[in-house]
This record gives C-alpha cells, structure tokens and sequence, in this order.
C-alpha cells in the first residue's frame, strides 16, 4: 500500500513536497517546502507576506492546529484613516498593509514540533524547490495570467508592484517565464540563518523600513512582537465520525455547521435535489452564526464553539425547510487562497491553507525581498461596535480553514480548498458526495459544484451552480425558490478543492482539482533523484 501523499493546487508545490516525504522526511517539512514554492508559484494566491493555518494528525492522538494569522499593527485604529480621508480601509497600497504577516513564523512553529518527532532533514533542503523555482522562474499559468489582467488597473501604480509583477509595464501572458530573483535570494538567507529572521533580524529590518517608506502603518516592533500559537481546533461529530477545523477568527465554525446541520436533516430516501438544497440552506444558517460572531478569540465575549452543541445544532437544523429556500443574501467575503495536504511514511498528515487574501494582497512589494504584502487587514471594520471594529494587535476575521476528518471506519481525511466565501462550501460538497454518495476523491473534486454569493469581485450574492449540474437538479432547484445563475462547468471560480484519504497502514485514496494546475501524488511514482538537493 502506498505510504507517501501530497495533493495541492500547483504541480510544482506538490513536486517540492513529494521530493521531501520520499527523502524521509515529516508531512510538516514536506509542507514547509510547499508553502515555499507555492509562494513563487502562485504569486496571486499567497506569499511568504501572508497568512497561514495548520491542522496536524499524528496517529494515536488528538489534532492539533497552528494559527498563523497576522496581527494588525499596534498603532491601528479607525482614526487614523479617517484623519487621512479614508471612509474605509482601502483594499490596495500602503495602507491595506497592515497586519503582519504570519505564514513564515507558523512554518517555524510546525517545523519546531516536526523536530520532536525526528531529526530535522534542514532549511537548506526543505526550501531549496522555492529557492530554484523563484531565481530560475516559472512558467505563467492561466490562473496567473488571469489575475495579472484582472488587476493591472488597480495595481499598476503600487510601490514595487510593476517591477515585479508587470514585466515591460504589461500583464503576464501564459507561457512566458516570471523569476523573482530578490525572492530567491530571501529564501536562500533564510535556510541559513533560519526563519526567526523573518521577524527579529535582517530581514525583519528590510521589511520594516520598506514598510515605513512606503506608508504602511507596520513597524518593526510589531513584525519583533509577532508569534504563531498553537491551539486547540473546533470539532464536531457527525454520523460520519469527528470532524476537525479552525477555530477563531477563522470561518471553521461555518464549515462545520454545514456538515453538522446537513447530516442531522440527512435522510437517504430524500433524491440528490433535495439533498443540495438542504446543503445550501446549512449553509445560510452557518454564514448567519459566523457573519454575527467570526473574529479575534480576544475580542469575542462568547464561546463560539456552543453553536457545536447538541442544543444549538438542533435550534438552527429546525429552521431549515425542506421544501423553501430561505432569504438571502448576507454580505459575502471574497478571498484568493491555496490547501494543501500530506502523509508521510509513519501516518502523519498535514492539512495546510496559506493565503495572501484579494489577488496579489495589498500589491505592496517590497523590492530588495521580491516579497508582495497581504491586504488581509480590508477585512476590519472602521464602524465603531462592529464585529471586526479596528484595533491595534488583533487579528481580522479570517476565512482560511483547513479541514480533517477521524471517520468512524478508521480513515483520516485531510480535506479543503481555496476560495474565500466557497471554503465552507467546497468542503461540504466534498464530503456529501464522497461520504453520503459514495464517489471516489477524484469524482467528488471533480463533480459540478455551486456557491452562494459572492467571489472573486463579483458583487451578486446568488447561487451560482456550473453549467454541468443535471437539469432536474437545477429545475428542482428553482422551484424551490432559489435564485440561480449558471457559470461555465470546470470554473475556476468554485476553487482549487483536493483531500488525501488515508489509514494507520497506508494511502486510500488522494485528489486534486481539475479547476487547478494541481497534481496529487503517491509513493508510487518512484524515488525522487538525489540530486534533486544538489
């Protein structure tokens, strides 16, 4: 049986991983080079300047989660947009910029517990895919591309965005090679002094001076405050076994209220129309609960996780009718992200989000570390008493959250996507048809998918269903009342989905989107070549 998995949404990033695992290395230090070369990869999704989220399994024990957000800078307060004519936080520029970024210090927190398990393989080798990929380039994707065109407009004046990004003042073009040398460069001096640098040494001095001139409210005394934390993730039971995710301030409470709420109105005899229906309607109930709540654990006054009690559960399932869709809509959240998931050779796996939030952050680029900004801080509120009212050292609302599953039959599923507002809602469809219809990994990313509001820029709040879903499904659908808009099948816009699914003695199953320019890969690909660490 195979051993090795890595599945993610750039072939490159689950080459990197796959290269580590057959080496002998952990899930976590597969992850790590991923994480890297993803950053280089896929520059419009994530960066070494954004955010990140882990959920760990090691056989025999509970999973554990890293919280790897940013905290937004000391000095961040409503008023100091306001006194600068700011009626909200912007999306773009300098002052987008202004939580820290902190993706890097959860690689050194899941790193230091990959340490307790064994030897580390070293920095040198974990990054050395995203050090060749960023000084010898990649290729342009489609997706790439398509993000260039999309914000060449919004972004072209940014500091240090055109450099980079616009190559001749012009977008990227599919095919052609993008290198991002200072990048390279970034990443070769932090497999030698290691990652803390990024926060508390010279690189952390670079950052925060190029910050400074260019306006962002981060200084170096916030990058030198800042920490990963691990934590203990939300979970909830289901017929299906224990279901794991992110607790604040990400949207996991709403990824596990959909399955919770589904699984108790679940009954086989309702036909397939009925069934996405009742998902979709979860879906309300869970975005109610997590538009009301979703933000920093300090801040919040309730435990968010009673809304995962039996009591809550069955108020909100109650409300669901069957036959009526609910009004809608509720504001919706836009978010452009990667998952990724790996097992290694003694059952241990990963399941991993890392996200730059909006295509390309902030834009923000700081030129000498080729390292583009997030703009995750658009998602504070500058209205005082809202949820996610501006404050210094808080973290905003997230909506990464990497899922695992313990099934009753004894497998681990690792399991997720990227896309904002969809995140709850990919994952959900994953799991109702592998789970309750019984499709493979594959046939279950690939199937037609549907996403109730907005994504990607588009301001509608609708659901949205791939032009593939079968006509009954649709028919039943609309008579139902829902208001209902059909995109082109295989759309990116419904994201870039994967799962591993595996037991204590092996890999079952693994997959990845074809919405993507994933690969998900096995151990039986043969051993990668030694001199791939030369």
């Amino acid at each position: 049986m195979k051993q090795l998995a890595f599945t993610a949404s750039h072939f490159q990033a689950s080459e990197a991983g796959m290269a580590i695992l057959k080496n002998g290395g952990t899930a976590i230090e597969a992850m790590v080079a991923a994480a890297a070369a993803i950053a280089v990869a896929y520059p419009h999704m994530n960066s070494l300047g954004g955010d990140g989220f882990w959920l760990i399994h090691e056989p025999g024990k509970q999973p554990v989660a890293i919280n790897a957000a940013g905290v937004s800078a000391a000095q961040a307060s409503a008023a100091w947009y306001q006194n600068r004519n700011y009626a909200q936080i912007p999306s773009r520029g300098s002052a987008a910029a202004l939580t820290v970024a902190g993706t890097v210090s959860g690689w050194q927190l899941a790193l230091e517990m990959s340490e307790k398990w064994q030897t580390g393989i070293g920095l040198e080798n974990i990054l050395h895919a995203a050090i060749h990929l960023a000084r010898n380039g990649i290729k342009v994707t489609e997706s790439l591309a398509a993000a260039s065109r999309k914000t060449i407009n919004e972004l072209s004046a940014v500091a240090g965005f055109s450099d980079r990004y616009l190559p001749n003042g012009d977008v990227l073009r599919v095919g052609e090679t993008l290198r991002n040398e200072p990048l390279a460069d970034l990443l070769q001096h932090l497999s030698r002094v290691g990652l803390d640098d990024f926060y508390r040494g010279q690189t952390a001095n670079c950052i925060a001076a190029a910050l400074a001139k260019a306006g962002s409210l981060l200084t170096q005394a916030d990058l030198a405050a800042y920490k990963a934390r691990q934590m203990e993730p939300l979970s909830v039971t289901t017929s299906k076994g224990r279901f794991y995710n992110l607790p604040l301030p990400t949207q996991g409470i709403a990824s596990l209220l959909i399955l919770a709420l589904f699984d108790r109105c679940f009954d086989s005899s309702l036909d397939d129309s009925t069934q996405l229906h009742l998902l979709v309607e979860a879906t309300k109930q869970a975005f109610r609960v997590r538009n009301a709540e979703a933000q920093d654990a300090s801040v919040a006054t309730k435990d968010i996780s009673r809304w995962l009690q039996e009591p809550a559960l069955q108020k909100l399932a109650a409300e669901i009718d069957l036959n009526q869709a609910a009004p809608w809509p509720n504001p919706a959240i836009p978010g452009d992200t990667i998952w990724m998931a790996a097992r290694d050779k003694d059952g241990r796996m990963v399941s991993f989000i890392q996200s730059i939030y909006w295509e390309f952050g902030s834009g923000l680029v700081i030129p000498e570390l080729g390292l583009l900004w997030n703009n995750r801080g658009v998602s504070f509120s500058l209205e005082r008493g809202a949820t996610n009212e501006l404050k210094g050292n808080i973290q905003p609302f997230h909506t990464l959250n990497p899922a695992l599953v313990h099934l009753n039959d004894g497998r681990i599923l690792a399991y997720g996507t990227m896309g904002g507002e969809g995140q709850p809602q990919t994952q959900a469809a994953i799991i109702w048809r592998h789970l309750y219809q019984q499709l493979s990994l594959s046939e279950a990313v690939a199937a037609p998918r549907w996403l109730l509001g907005r994504t990607w820029g588009d301001n509608s709040h609708n659901l949205k269903i791939e032009a593939d879903m079968p006509e009954p499904i649709l028919s039943s659908l609309q008579q139902r009342g829902h208001e209902m808009q059909p995109i082109p099948a295989c759309s990116e816009l419904m994201g870039h989905a994967g799962a591993i699914s595996a037991t204590e003695a092996g890999v079952v199953d693994l997959a990845t989107d074809p919405r993507s320019d994933g690969a998900a890969l096995s151990d039986s690909f043969g051993v990668m070549p030694a001199e791939f660490f030369n």
